[in-house]
């Protein structure tokens, strides 16, 4: 393919560079699973640029292939002691993602077995905010230190020249970026510049590059060109999110196009790709026909095709043994699914920490005790937040009081071993034995200090909460939610009394929309005092009204008989976007007697693969099989699966992660579920889209902007 851009431009069209470990299933006495040799697998584009006088691009395709020899030998050395439990699971994407950032920190050299390179280099690490947000849960100050980054810098801020120093440049393929790029470049503002794409560079943008940097004459600064397929956040081993805002208005806009929907699938799809990428699996996707959920599967599907039709691609891995015995299970779904639950107080730590602390890339801040904001990081390396993250929040509290005394024990126990306190056993003659003492409490400060730092961070944040749940009555909200849902309604009586009590504006809004939601019919009556009370709080009810015209167009869509039924579909359609689409669905599709969210029972129906008339009809896509029968369902393609990918277009939020992590831990043996969604939203924040919907649409009022979140 010729460029034509004067000089001579070489580009050898690599795939991806990334080392994953490759998984495979056996058949020894039931299926096994073992972590064979690692499988290592280039797949990057480079650039190189070399003076010439013919202008032409020459496109190579290159790979570094497993030694078959090595693999075979794994084979023979197979022993059942080599299989893994659930929590080393393939689906571990935490990992995965900060394996392929370290890597890409040491210049996209092989590591060794410390995890950094075998020669150490000093660079500077250049990211714009999306990639900023993408690195902060997983890369601390002291890791990039530990990588050789000196210095790191927002790619739109003004920087000085560093010479003599290579940067590692992690940025989105934009127009924008690409040009900064050239710019710093054509500066000469570093040694070279290793530039890493989050997703895969778009053919046109590459040209740009390419010329820009040919015509400032600035080609050998390029070292090499990169797309590393990172374009998602990882929160938790098992929670990730594509950090695509406000996905649920987009989609059910009524004024959005058809080219605007399909820009934003292709977006979603292209998330969603990236994150199979990094896990090297190629899935089974599912999920219920009609709505984006389809849209999102069949743009998926397509370019998980598009991609295997390429023997270098990034799925070579996933190949062989593990796509014919047990590959993981993609459920989508979108929001209008289960509606109330992106609304619903939790009186759990996590979610509750989410929804009004405001918890945001696992970092938050808080008042300090002595007055000022106290700002603190909570994600797997605190070991309170993940044993305790989903208990009650009275449950939390006594655990802190129970870590405090344990930890007041222990100090007291040290002190007096070393004679520190009155009646300790300090023993002048026995030097040998107090040596001992004082070297084993030395030994144990840095762990006694450690603890005392989370117990005092626990204990700071569970007194700002406890504060809110007093002041706003939480536990109160959250309670009777799940009656209303379970019950499928509330006395009227008791629906005033809630509107007109304690709680924020937003508060009262969350609750009336729950109400109308898994309320089986409408009550005229009921719903104009509903909205009374809420108009004497000063709230805006565009969000309500939006609801209640969703419900209202559902209700008669129900009733319609098959020849009016079309038409109504059409007009809603035309009128409302995307959401007329199942908007409510009653008590179905919310709680069951034991509390069990209906997303969960449908990841749980979709896993075990037996005849259940709940998920029947849901649609089944295999990248891998033949295009004719993508949609249908094959019986082999069913399950039962082990491990799953749950995704939720629109937003999702803590309270359906916290579900299917305890669903999938109750399992024998224990299954593994990975949630990811569009964005992690607050209540607040998708009461705020409807609302936004709401006001497209000209209904209810404006009285008031919705309450800022805690």
């Amino acid at each position: 393919m010729l460029i034509g851009l004067g000089n001579s431009l070489c580009i050898e069209g690599l795939q991806k560079e990334d080392s994953k470990q490759m998984q495979q299933l056996w058949q020894c006495g039931s299926f096994l699973q073992m972590e064979s040799s690692k499988c290592e697998h280039f797949q990057a584009r480079t650039l190189k640029f070399a003076e010439g006088e013919k202008s032409t691009t020459v496109v190579k395709e290159s790979q570094l292939l497993r030694d078959k020899k090595e693999f075979y030998q794994a084979i023979s050395n197979f022993k059942s002691s080599d299989c893994l439990f659930p929590t080393d699971m393939a689906l571990n994407l935490r990992q995965k993602q900060t394996e392929c950032i370290i890597r890409m920190l040491n210049l996209n050299q092989p590591l060794n077995a410390t995890g950094t390179a075998n020669e150490e280099v000093y660079k500077i690490l250049i990211y714009d905010k999306f990639c900023q947000n993408i690195l902060s849960p997983l890369i601390h100050v002291k890791d990039l230190r530990k990588h050789g980054v000196t210095l790191y810098f927002l790619i739109d801020k003004d920087r000085k020249p560093v010479h003599d120093v290579p940067a590692v440049y992690f940025v989105q393929p934009s127009q924008v970026n690409v040009r900064r790029i050239v710019t710093d470049a054509s500066r000469s503002l570093y040694d070279s510049l290793h530039l890493n794409f989050s997703s895969s560079i778009p053919r046109p943008l590459l040209e740009d590059l390419a010329s820009g940097t040919l015509n400032s004459e600035s080609v050998d600064k390029i070292s090499k060109v990169h797309d590393q397929y990172l374009e998602f956040v990882t929160l938790e081993h098992n929670l990730f999110s594509l950090a695509q805002k406000s996905c649920y208005v987009q989609l059910n806009d009524p004024s959005a196009g058809d080219r605007e929907i399909e820009e934003i699938v292709e977006k979603v799809a292209s998330g969603l790709f990236c994150v199979l990428a990094t896990l090297a699996f190629v899935p089974v996707i599912r999920c219920p026909s009609g709505g984006p959920a389809e849209m999102v599967a069949s743009v998926l599907d397509q370019k998980l095709r598009d991609h295997l039709l390429s023997k270098n691609n990034l799925f070579t891995e996933g190949g062989g043994f593990a796509s014919s015995f047990q590959r993981p299970v993609l459920c989508i779904f979108d929001r209008n699914f289960e509606l109330a639950v992106g609304m619903q107080h939790d009186f759990r730590y996590l979610p509750l920490v989410h929804d009004v602390l405001g918890l945001k890339l696992n970092r938050l801040s808080v008042p300090g005790e002595k007055g000022g904001m106290r700002s603190y990081e909570l994600d797997n390396s605190d070991p309170f937040w993940v044993a305790n993250g989903f208990l009650e929040f009275p449950e939390v509290a006594v655990e802190i009081e129970t870590q405090l005394n344990k930890y007041k024990k222990d100090v007291d126990e040290v002190n007096r071993r070393t004679g520190g306190t009155d009646g300790a056993e300090f023993d002048g003659t026995d030097l040998m034995g107090n040596t001992k003492h004082l070297m084993n409490a030395v030994n144990s400060l840095p762990e006694l200090t450690e603890r005392k730092q989370v117990i005092d961070k626990h204990t700071n944040i569970a007194t700002v909460l406890l504060g809110e749940i007093k002041e706003r009555s939480l536990d109160s909200y959250a309670k009777k939610e799940n009656d209303m849902i379970v019950r499928g309604g509330i006395d009227r009586n008791e629906l005033l009394g809630v509107l007109r009590g304690k709680g924020t504006k937003m508060d009262k809004l969350r609750f009336a929309i729950i109400y109308l939601i898994c309320s089986e019919s409408i009550n005229p009556s009921e719903v104009e005092a509903i909205e009374i009370s809420l108009r004497e709080s000063e709230v805006d009810t565009c969000a309500f009204q939006y609801v209640k015209k969703m419900k209202s167009l559902n209700v008669s869509l129900a009733s319609a008989n098959p020849a009016s039924r079309s038409n109504i579909v059409d007009w809603a359609e035309k009128l409302y976007g995307q959401s007329i689409s199942a908007v409510t669905a009653g008590v179905k599709n919310l709680l069951s007697s034991d509390r069990q969210l209906a997303l969960t029972r449908t990841v749980e129906a979709l896993m075990e693969g037996r005849p259940n008339p709940d998920v029947d009809s849901y649609l089944v896509f295999d990248p891998r099989a033949p295009k004719s029968s993508s949609g249908t369902s094959s019986s082999h393609l069913k399950g039962p699966f082990k491990e799953a990918i749950v995704f939720m277009i629109g937003g999702g939020n803590y309270m359906e992660y916290g579900s299917l992590q305890e669903f999938a831990q109750r399992q024998q043996p224990v299954k593994h579920v990975v949630y990811g969604t569009t964005e992690i939203l607050t209540g607040i924040e998708f009461v705020e889209q409807l609302t936004v919907l709401g006001q497209k649409m000209g209904l209810g009022s404006a009285m008031t902007s919705p309450a800022p979140a805690h």
